[in-house]
């Protein structure tokens, strides 16, 4: 019998990480914003919790940088010149713009696609629907080369084949707005992975005109009618679940569902204000599950009173990420940031001391990433694949030691140690970074 694994791919962070404070709704991006990063040392970061996971058992694979500047998105906004001219002319009087074609947020890979195992789907294919990202200009730049390199990885180009689909993203409309993985839980019977699941879908906004709670400070990213279009899309055998963001976690900062709670197997880690009405949703996906896998839901709740709103924003304790280790134990990795947080270390340690499936925790310093408001599960992306659709995916994005020391090597020679806003208008940062983002496809065996 073919064993599946869940495959962690995880975005290589760019040569262009820089803090601009484009992420509206993320604190920790507008609180950043303006200051100076450090693309190789958020590069080297990332690349070490890959390492980490890997030595336990969880597989990896890596996602390039996307190709940025997007000196054609300039130009199509109206800057003309050569290269060096459309910078330069951005950097004067549009810098908030040029910033956004220089961001390199195609690294939060959970916003990258939402991915439906070939259990849950119809056709026995995985399905896959690379998000449009449309809510914030940034982010929506990325869809057409994230659909490109999947279809690399998955289906050699082609937007299908006998194991996977991978979808066009969907129309670039606010009514459709989709935000990927990031509002996507898939829960299952533990141990059983390749089993039907039930797949949770988490939406900020119903459809323009429909009366339903909204935040009042920040808006709302995801869209009902996204989440229910995707799930049409994979033709999901059990009927999915749909769930509204509550408001007030939205405005407190709570961007996506992956910020207030986190699902693997047969555990869902989440806030108590997660949801709009937390307790009768909870209740319904305990059913659910039941009814979907035979087996009782692991719900491991986290009251106000233990941890609260603005404290969850600035631990990520529920950006953590949950694992399952060659030992078959459930492991939390959480971001450094909670063992600086006396409450999210405290709920940590109750989770590992109470009875649950969660047995080890471990510590990341992503410190890079989290002051863009990116923590450990924003780098990944989960796709649970069979032996056999394992092995026709394009193999040079596992991880390996190798690799792992391939890519570190071009992290150590190429990427600046420091980048600023200022720097953003340097010519020579234009060509420095393709070459850089050309050897680093290279090494991944990737042609875009």
């Amino acid at each position: 019998m073919p064993r599946p694994t869940e495959i962690n791919f995880d975005g290589l962070i760019g040569p262009t990480h820089n803090y601009a404070g484009l992420g509206v709704g993320n604190i920790a991006s507008t609180q950043h914003g303006g200051q100076s990063s450090s693309p190789k040392q958020a590069a080297l970061q990332g690349l070490a919790k890959m390492r980490l996971l890997a030595e336990r058992g969880i597989e990896q694979a890596i996602l390039p940088p996307q190709r940025r500047p997007r000196i054609d998105a300039l130009r199509a906004i109206g800057f003309t010149g050569d290269d060096a001219d459309v910078v330069q002319r951005a950097a004067v009087d549009a810098p908030h713009l040029l910033a956004a074609c220089y961001s390199a947020s195609s690294m939060w890979t959970a916003n990258a696609a939402t991915v439906s195992p070939s259990a849950d789907a119809r056709d026995g294919r995985v399905h896959i629907t690379p998000a449009n990202l449309c809510s914030q200009w940034h982010r929506a730049l990325e869809a057409e080369e994230t659909t490109a390199i999947l279809r690399q990885i998955f289906c050699g180009d082609e937007q299908e084949s006998d194991a996977f689909v991978v979808h066009d993203p969907l129309p670039s409309t606010l009514q459709l707005a989709d935000e990927g993985a990031a509002n996507h839980t898939r829960l299952c019977k533990p141990g059983a992975i390749d089993q039907l699941g039930l797949e949770l879908f988490t939406f900020g906004r119903k459809a323009a005109g429909e009366q339903t709670r909204q935040p009042l400070r920040y808006p709302a990213r995801q869209t009902l009618d996204a989440s229910q279009s995707v799930a049409r899309r994979h033709d999901l055998l059990t009927e999915p679940m749909f769930i509204q963001q509550n408001p007030a976690a939205i405005d407190a900062g709570v961007f996506h569902n992956d910020v207030i709670a986190v699902g693997h197997e047969n555990v869902l880690l989440y806030h108590e204000n997660a949801y709009v009405d937390t307790a009768t949703i909870m209740d319904q996906i305990k059913q659910r599950f039941t009814e979907t896998t035979g087996e009782p839901l692991v719900a491991i709740e986290v009251t106000a009173a233990e941890l609260s709103l603005d404290e969850a924003v600035r631990s990520y304790l529920f950006n953590s990420q949950l694992v399952t280790a060659d030992t078959g134990r459930l492991v939390l990795i959480y971001p450094v940031e909670c063992d600086e947080s006396p409450a999210a270390r405290a709920v940590i340690e109750r989770i590992l001391a109470d009875d649950n499936p969660i047995a080890e925790a471990h510590v990341v310093s992503l410190r890079q990433s989290m002051n863009n408001g990116g923590g450990p599960a924003c780098l990944r992306l989960r796709v649970v694949l069979t032996d056999a659709q394992r092995a026709a995916i394009h193999q040079d994005i596992r991880w390996t030691p190798t690799l792992h020391a391939q890519l570190a090597d071009c992290i150590e020679r190429r990427y600046r140690d420091e980048l600023s806003p200022d720097d953003l208008r340097d010519p020579n940062l234009i060509a420095e970074s393709w070459q850089t983002q050309s050897e680093l496809q290279q090494i991944l065996g990737l042609e875009l």
